[in-house]
């Protein structure tokens, strides 16, 4: 139980900025309402052609979506 995951908020703003609710993408992609959720809360890691799907859905590139930004610390 020691890893953390983070939430996918960048995915979960590009989806409400669209106005698609998680059933909207999961239905636009042959996804579960349940899955997106997951996603979105960190608690599931997509495949590669998942992640392709949600960015094509959303007209996003796949790092604006899931890629983490390296910190400088």
């Amino acid at each position: 139980m020691g890893q953390q995951q983070t939430t996918n908020l960048r995915m979960r703003s590009a989806r409400a900025a669209l106005g698609w609710t998680q059933q909207d993408l999961a239905a636009a992609i042959g996804a579960t309402r349940q899955t997106i959720g997951l996603i979105e809360n960190g608690l599931y890691n997509p495949s590669l052609k998942l992640c392709l799907s949600i960015a094509h859905a959303l007209n996003k590139k796949l790092d604006d979506l899931f890629w983490e930004e390296a910190s400088n610390a």
